[in-house]
């Protein structure tokens, strides 16, 4: 038996509550995944899971071994790292392109990491918005979020995708009550945020099941994407009602942590925008931007797995081809 393997197998079924997300994450089937937890069971002579209808629990001693499992796995993926940058040290400056909101959301948090697995590198991080701007810039790569347009002969990979929740504070639920349709957003006070092609998205829409709904948010202030921070904390204050990125509900961030209470979870919202890592063909060579490149890859495929469920992304919307001064006005 593979026990490490089994162990990362239980794992994941504990986090995603079911088996199947565990096979997901690993791309193996689901009997795969029972098969070898059941062996890692058996060997302990210990229930780790409880089996139902509905998905998968830790048992009590599950959690207790949990709890120690986690943290060494971990450990044993940072020694891997570790060892594998020390035997191939790259040296230089990459120059990188990213929006205000990939580095502000992912990136950020992430760099410690890299700048102690690649102490020899230097980040040299430029603000990018649109594409209209490669032109002038000498960039390695960029990572752009959103529905990239005219990349030219630029190698596109696809780190994944992002899609909004509707937020606001608990204070402010309280105050005002939460929202049991779409519609009655009407209600609140919406803060929306401008594109990057200068489009207030205030058109915010939403499907569950056959009913898709789609709503005109109205609010008392506009920021441009740049400063969609402000948003976020001014919706922590208590002002009004945002639809944020979903990656406020990561592990740490407001959403887990109650500082910030999703509305209307029963409703899909019907906006998926993916995110690009894109690069000239020739950078490749270049060690020290592969490196990045890869780390790059391998950071937003552990965002995805937090996820522990595909999320696709969907078509550009009308309202980034149309460039109207609101995407309402493309109802």
């Amino acid at each position: 038996m593979d026990r490490l393997r089994a162990i990362r197998y239980l794992v994941s079924a504990a986090e995603g509550a079911s088996l199947s997300a565990a096979a997901r994450l690993h791309g193996v089937s689901v009997a795969a995944v029972a098969k070898l937890i059941g062996a890692l069971e058996s060997d302990m002579r210990v229930q780790l899971l409880a089996r139902h209808a509905h998905g998968v629990t830790p048992t009590v001693a599950g959690r207790m071994f949990l709890e120690v499992c986690r943290p060494a796995l971990a450990q044993l993926d940072d020694a891997v790292e570790q060892v594998t940058a020390s035997s191939t040290r790259v040296q230089g400056t990459v120059v990188i392109g990213v929006q205000p909101v990939v580095a502000q959301e992912v990136l950020t948090a992430a760099l410690p990491k890299f700048c102690a697995l690649y102490p020899d590198i230097q980040l040299d991080v430029r603000y990018f918005m649109n594409m209209a701007e490669l032109q002038n810039r000498s960039l390695d790569a960029i990572i752009v979020m959103g529905w990239p347009q005219q990349v030219g002969d630029l190698v596109g990979r696809a780190l994944g995708a992002t899609t909004f929740v509707v937020v606001a504070s608990p204070a402010y639920w309280t105050a005002h009550g939460m929202p049991q349709h779409p519609l009655d957003l009407e209600q609140h006070n919406c803060l929306c945020i401008r594109s990057n092609t200068g489009s207030v998205m205030d058109l915010w829409h939403f499907r569950r099941g056959d009913e898709r709904v789609s709503v005109a948010a109205r609010g008392s202030i506009i920021v441009d994407n740049v400063h969609r921070d402000m948003v976020r904390d001014l919706v922590l204050s208590g002002v009004g009602v945002a639809r944020l990125l979903d990656w406020h509900q990561r592990p740490g961030r407001e959403v887990p942590r109650g500082l910030l209470v999703p509305a209307l979870t029963d409703w899909v919202v019907d906006e998926v925008p993916p995110v690009n890592l894109l690069y000239a063909p020739s950078v490749r060579r270049t060690p020290r931007v592969r490196v990045f490149l890869d780390w790059v890859v391998q950071l937003f495929a552990e965002v995805e797995r937090e996820r522990l469920r595909p999320l696709p992304a969907t078509a550009m919307p009308h309202w980034v081809k149309m460039r109207r001064l609101r995407a309402s006005e493309t109802r």
